[in-house]
């Protein structure tokens, strides 16, 4: 129990004057004439001052003992800890993560019927360097049902999407009146609207679990899917697109407003190009920067097959296979059940050259090949002497050296491809009888603080140096610019920091979802990102971006 303290008060009134018959009491003196000079003033509302009783001093002086021992947080409180997935346990039975708003510009999350694997973003015509709310978004995800026949492929409009709105202290004591600000003239006058978010969305039927969605960059309404049942779609939404612009009293700026059809194009309901040559289901697909319509795909049998567009429409296509997986591949590089895997498992066009491509690959391996060379690659390198698989790749559009890579071991690389073949920026690995192997490359930057596999790796669309990330359990947001110190510099290993450690270069932790399979920053709304998990998808700003 609580231990009782009183302070030392006391509460014995003022002892009153005994009192006296008149006839003993002195002569009073004469009270002096009250002059211009000499003027007396008497308070006609005399102040009553009660005094407080024994009860009210010990509520106001309880004290718990355990209240103490707790810091304070008081009895029936819960405690309130910050969590960081990398560094702290798994959460507990009954324990739940909440956000912090001061730690985003901008948070917005929602649900859906079925789970999603993948999505993507669709550009818009609203501009680029968008920086004030409220914002708006449209992306075109796929669903994972329990059924291939219930999947839809979904494209979804967020519009009103708010700042968040904190409490301060101007909110609470007022702001500081400021003769020379004009409310009219201030920038922000309109972010601090709250707005209630408003869901747009249409569905197209889609046979198979969606692994993949891809949007053409030269065409956003032309969409690539990988279906589970190992068929390759294209479809095109750009009806859809023609709906959400009418809600907001828009029209397409391909067509001047006298032009626009009175009607809509009808939705389609099924894809206007289907390919089922690969021999299983993949989830590797990626459309080229530089050539329109050029798409690559990859399945988990180690098949690469490039398509060829007929015309610029892009509404034809020549596929072939191109490529097989790895021929370096050994028994011992990545097993299951005996059986050697050589599935691909991304690939990623180069932003600057229409002909060049990387694969990642199970087994530790990224590949980069030359389509004018058929059949075999130009570099391939194991970059995971333990025979990791590298699960996602991402080329950078700034610096287009640098390749970004996920692996199953929770390590991400960024990997400079100007020193990708040099023997002097390799190292020598061992196989398991102590002999010497192939060389590895050594990483531009290697982090190793993630505790399950890389599952998405993308960079900045505007600053060279900025990647997201996701693993189960996060997004992750680094800033290879930053730099350590002197004495963390001497602190940490080759890899840049030790195992579990927490990097200098990591800006941002988002978390709270279940399972987080993709993330993509908006290229067109600054420092915006989305993600999808099993819970449901995310759309935020951080805070410090």
């Amino acid at each position: 129990m609580g231990k009782k303290s009183k302070r030392n008060r006391s509460t014995t009134k003022p002892s009153e004057p005994a009192r006296e018959a008149p006839a003993l009491r002195a002569p009073r003196q004469e009270e002096e004439k009250e002059t211009k000079d000499n003027l007396r003033f008497q308070d006609p509302f005399v102040e009553e001052i009660e005094d407080e009783e024994g009860d009210d001093d010990e509520e106001w002086d309880d004290v718990n003992e355990d209240d103490a021992n707790n810091g304070g947080a008081g009895a029936g409180y819960d405690l309130v800890q910050s969590w960081n997935p990398l560094t702290g346990e798994r959460l507990k039975e009954g324990q739940e993560l909440e956000m912090d708003p001061t730690a985003y510009k901008m948070h917005h999350a929602l649900s859906a019927d079925w789970p999603s694997l993948s999505f993507d973003i669709i550009r818009d015509d609203l501009g680029d360097h968008r920086t004030r709310f409220p914002h708006c978004l449209t992306a075109v995800m796929g669903s994972q049902a329990d059924r291939p026949e219930q999947n839809q492929l979904t494209v979804l409009k967020l519009s009103d999407l708010a700042r968040m709105q904190v409490e301060t202290e101007d909110d609470i004591l007022g702001e500081e009146y400021d003769k020379d600000k004009d409310d009219d003239d201030s920038d922000e006058s309109d972010d601090e609207i709250d707005l209630d978010p408003v869901a747009e969305h249409y569905s197209m039927a889609h046979h198979g679990g969606v692994n993949r969605v891809r949007c053409m960059p030269q065409q956003p309404h032309i969409v690539a899917t990988w279906s589970d049942v190992g068929k390759v779609n294209l479809f095109n939404v750009e009806s859809i697109l023609e709906r959400f612009a009418a809600s907001t009293g828009r029209t397409p700026k391909k067509q001047p407003q006298s032009q626009q059809p009175t009607a809509f194009s009808e939705i389609p309901n099924k894809p206007f190009y289907s390919y089922n040559k690969h021999r299983t289901e993949g989830y590797a697909l990626d459309w080229s920067r530089v050539k329109p319509g050029q798409l690559v795909s990859g399945d988990c049998d180690g098949n690469i097959h490039l398509w060829t567009p007929k015309d610029q429409g892009g509404t034809g296509y020549t596929v072939s296979p191109a490529y097989q997986a790895n021929e370096k591949l050994t028994s011992r590089s990545s097993t299951k059940g005996g059986n050697v895997m050589k599935s691909v498992e991304d690939l990623q066009w180069s932003p600057s050259e229409a002909t060049v491509f990387a694969s990642a690959e199970c087994g530790g391996y990224i590949r980069v090949f030359d389509i004018r060379a058929p059949g075999r690659s130009m570099l391939n390198h194991q970059v995971h002497a333990n025979g990791a698989d590298v699960n996602v790749l991402s080329w950078n559009r700034l610096v287009t050296n640098l390749l970004a890579s996920g692996s199953d071991d929770g390590v991400l690389s960024v990997w400079d491809l100007r020193k990708f073949s040099s023997p002097a920026a390799a190292t020598t690995t061992t196989n398991h009888k102590g002999a010497a192997s192939a060389t590895t490359p050594s990483p531009l930057a290697r982090f190793t603080p993630h505790k399950s596999p890389i599952t998405s790796v993308e960079w900045h669309p505007t600053d060279e140096s900025m990647v997201a990330v996701t693993d189960n359990v996060g997004a992750y947001i680094y800033d290879l610019s930053v730099e350590e110190d002197e004495d963390q510099a001497a602190a940490s290993d080759h890899d840049n920091n030790a195992t579990g450690a927490i990097p200098p270069q990591l800006l941002f932790v988002h978390s709270g979802s279940e399972q987080f399979k993709e993330v993509h920053w908006h290229p067109q709304i600054s420092s915006c990102l989305m993600t999808t998990a099993l819970s449901g998808y995310s759309v935020f700003i951080p805070s410090n971006l």
